[in-house]
């Protein structure tokens, strides 16, 4: 059942502080929105309600852990199945999604039916999940695999709106310079 809701410039503004840096607190939140904490508070907790917000999380540097715990394999890959009716589609997607190896699962079209981003503490630890989701699997047609040498980039920030993806300058001076449209807006 689809909620009908409304955003105002407030609750996106929340919406994109709080995908930058979840672990903000209330009061510096609030601060940067010009509202009150309790207000703040309420705003944030009726957007997880809404279900806009899915998750808080702490996002890992692979680089960084890769010296504790090895040098980490990640991989973009593509997966084409034989029968593509959809009781096939849910039974390969939900197998996919259950391994913690698969970071992301797409459905995909056109072209192969799957695009899986995995990552795996190495190369026999890939072997290993490969065998568990494409050589056990009668209906794995084909697998084309691409190991990612460097990430170029990696962001989990969805844009919201134009104008709201910039970061604010606190001078009132140099934001009166600044066009329209990247101009934050306060009510």
């Amino acid at each position: 059942m689809q909620q009908d809701f409304t955003l105002d410039s407030i609750d996106l503004r929340l919406l994109d502080l709080l995908q930058r840096d979840a672990a903000i607190s209330n009061q510096a939140l609030a601060q940067q929105v010009h509202v009150s904490a309790p207000t703040c508070l309420r705003r944030v907790r009726r957007l997880h309600d809404l279900g806009l917000i899915e998750r808080q999380v702490a996002l890992l540097q692979p680089d960084r852990l890769a010296a504790v715990q090895g040098h980490g394999l990640a991989a973009i890959v593509e997966v084409s199945l034989d029968r593509q009716g959809d009781e096939h589609l849910a039974a390969f997607e939900a197998r996919a999604v259950a391994d913690d190896a698969v970071q992301q699962c797409w459905r995909v079209s056109p072209g192969p039916d799957f695009v899986l981003i995995v990552h795996t503490r190495d190369m026999p630890g890939y072997l290993a999940l490969s065998q568990r989701l494409f050589t056990q699997d009668a209906n794995v047609r084909n697998v084309k695999t691409f190991f990612a040498t460097r990430r170029a980039k990696f962001e989990t920030k969805i844009p919201l709106s134009p104008g709201l993806e910039r970061t604010p300058d606190p001078d009132p001076q140099t934001q009166a310079a600044l066009p329209a449209q990247a101009q934050w807006r306060t009510p």
